[in-house]
């Protein structure tokens, strides 16, 4: 059955229930699509020990760059 025959086949229904039951047919409209956010990665443990290791090298290599000079 293609979306078309369905469609018809559908509207058929709705009709005959309107008409032979006197029945009243609401229609919904589609509800939207969520909004997509983007995915984002909650850091582990070994990444936070990894970020805080470079934020301390960083600070090493920044207090020895002064008595280089």
């Amino acid at each position: 059955m293609t979306k078309e025959e369905l469609r018809a086949e559908l509207e058929k229904q709705a009709n005959r229930f309107q008409a032979v039951y006197g029945g009243e047919i609401t229609t919904y409209a589609a509800q939207p699509d969520p909004e997509r956010k983007p995915w984002r990665k909650k850091p582990t443990v070994h990444d936070q020990v990894f970020k805080a290791e470079l934020q301390k090298i960083e600070k090493e290599l920044s207090e020895q760059a002064p008595e280089a000079r």
